[in-house]
Order: structure tokens, then C-alpha cells, then sequence
């Protein structure tokens, strides 16, 4: 039984749906982001995707963007990223820790060492989102052979071929789009035609659905898990959040201004994301 499993039982047989944030490692220093990080989990995040920065983040919008120079302004590095992992699991060992990271990391460090490195600090899960299915399986061996669930994005748009093999290689969780394009809350989202982009596929007998991209308020969540998925991840909305209490412009490492008021803040509104998971 993974992490994954656990949750999502748990939560079935409470009738609700996962709220998942995510958060970037280091943004805007390793200190701010586990204080972060515990905030979430403290004020109801069922699991975690965690960000490694990245210099060329090309599947995020401006928001996520800004965080990934954020903590790399602050000297974040791959090794750094581990380090606060393996202290968040440390701290919270029983929640879900998913990653996202971009696939010049494996490349760089080695499939194996990469999967392995992440396995040992406490991660059950790897997204590369610049790395399609059909390019998978040199990745897949490497994150089975480590222990870690490999997680694929299955588009809104997606053809039966790719929604088939999204279905089969996602362990854990499969990450459904709910509309084209990159992460963010820069222009207006939409939850219309969410059933279908759950149904379409649940006809494959994959694992659990989590719908991200556009989750920016508590009716979304509400929306997707009226769709039928297990639960809704959040990203630029927090991102945001974090950014507002943020002083200090690329290429200079930033600072909280008011950690009082990010956690208050942070609190309430990942409180009523989760709150919304309720099933009817």
C-alpha cells in the first residue's frame, strides 16, 4: 500500500475528495518554503506536488514562473531541493509527497541516480511535464526500479492513443488537464466540460484522477470532484499568495515581508480549497 493508496481510500471512505497545493521548493529561501509547506498541510493539503526551479519552466505561466527565479535568486539547487524534501518527510511522514520537475534534471544527474536521490529524501512521485508518454519508458523503468510512481499529464484534447498510455504508465495518480495551455491564473478559467474530460479517461481503468491547471477557487474544486475526480490541484493561486507577501525583484534574492500575514492568508484560503472537497 503507497502513500497514494492510503489517501485516497481515506479520503473515499470519508466522501471527500484530495485537495493537493502546489508549492515551489526554495521559493523564495529553504526556511520560508517548509514554513510554507508546513502551513498547507497544517491548514488541510492531503498531499503535496512540490516544485524544483527551473530556469526555462515552459509548461507554467508567469506566476509559477516568477517562482522558479524566485528560489533560484535565493541559490536554490537540485541538492538543496532534496535536503527540504527529506525534512518535510521527516516532519510529516505519512502525507503524499509529489514532485514536478523538468526533464533536464534526470537527464543531467542520470535516470537512476536522479530517481534513486529523490526515492531516498521521501518523494512517491515524479511529473516531468516536458516529457510526453510516448517519450516514457527509459523513465518509468528507472522511477519503478527506485520506488517512485511515475505520473504522466493526460491533455484535455488528448487522443485515446495517448489517454490509453497515460492511463497504463501513471501510478499513484494520473494529472488531467482541465483545459490546453500552461498553469495559471492569468487569464479566466473555466470548469465547464470537466465530466468529460474525466470520463473520457476513466474509460481506460487508470489510477485516481486529479485535475489541475486553472484550480484557482473553491467552486473548481467543488466543479472537479462533481466531475468525478478524486481530487484538484492548486498551483499559481498560492503561488500569488506567496508572491504578495514577497519583497525584492529578479536578480535579487527576495524576502517575506509579513510571515504572519502569508500564513494567515495561506491558512484560510487552503482551508476553504479543502472544504470544497466534500462530496454531495
Amino acid at each position: 500500500m503507497s502513500r497514494y493508496t492510503d489517501m485516497f481510500a481515506r479520503l473515499d471512505a470519508a466522501g471527500e475528495g484530495a485537495f493537493v497545493p502546489f508549492i515551489m521548493l526554495n521559493d523564495p529561501s529553504p526556511e520560508d518554503s517548509f514554513q510554507i509547506i508546513s502551513t498547507a498541510i497544517e491548514a488541510g493539503a492531503d498531499a503535496l506536488e512540490l516544485g524544483v526551479p527551473f530556469s526555462d519552466p515552459v509548461a507554467d505561466g508567469p506566476t509559477v514562473a516568477e517562482s522558479h527565479l524566485r528560489a533560484l535568486d535565493g541559490g536554490s539547487t537540485v541538492d538543496s531541493c532534496l535536503a527540504l524534501i527529506a525534512r518535510v518527510r521527516e516532519a510529516y511522514p505519512e502525507i503524499p509527497i509529489g514532485m514536478l520537475i523538468y526533464g533536464n534534471v534526470p537527464f543531467t544527474r542520470g535516470l537512476d541516480k536522479f530517481y534513486r536521490e529523490f526515492a531516498e529524501a521521501g518523494a512517491d512521485s515524479i511529473l516531468l511535464p516536458d516529457v510526453p508518454v510516448r517519450e516514457g519508458a527509459p523513465f518509468i523503468q528507472a522511477a519503478e526500479g527506485a520506488g517512485i510512481d511515475p505520473i504522466f499529464i493526460a491533455p484535455a484534447q488528448a487522443s485515446e492513443t495517448t489517454l490509453e498510455g497515460v492511463s497504463a504508465a501513471s501510478k499513484g495518480y494520473i494529472y488531467a488537464i482541465s483545459r490546453d495551455g500552461v498553469t495559471g491564473t492569468e487569464r479566466e478559467s473555466s470548469t465547464t466540460g470537466l465530466t468529460d474530460v474525466v470520463d473520457n479517461i476513466k474509460r481506460f481503468d487508470g489510477a485516481p484522477i486529479l485535475l489541475g491547471f486553472g484550480i484557482s477557487s473553491p467552486k473548481h474544486v467543488a466543479d472537479a470532484i462533481a466531475a468525478g475526480a478524486a481530487g484538484a490541484i492548486t498551483g499559481s493561486a498560492i503561488t500569488k499568495i506567496i508572491a504578495s507577501h514577497c519583497e525584492g525583484e529578479h536578480p535579487n534574492p527576495s524576502t517575506i515581508t509579513d510571515p504572519e500575514g502569508l500564513r494567515k492568508e495561506l491558512t484560510e484560503f487552503i482551508s476553504a480549497m479543502k472544504a470544497a472537497t466534500k462530496k454531495q
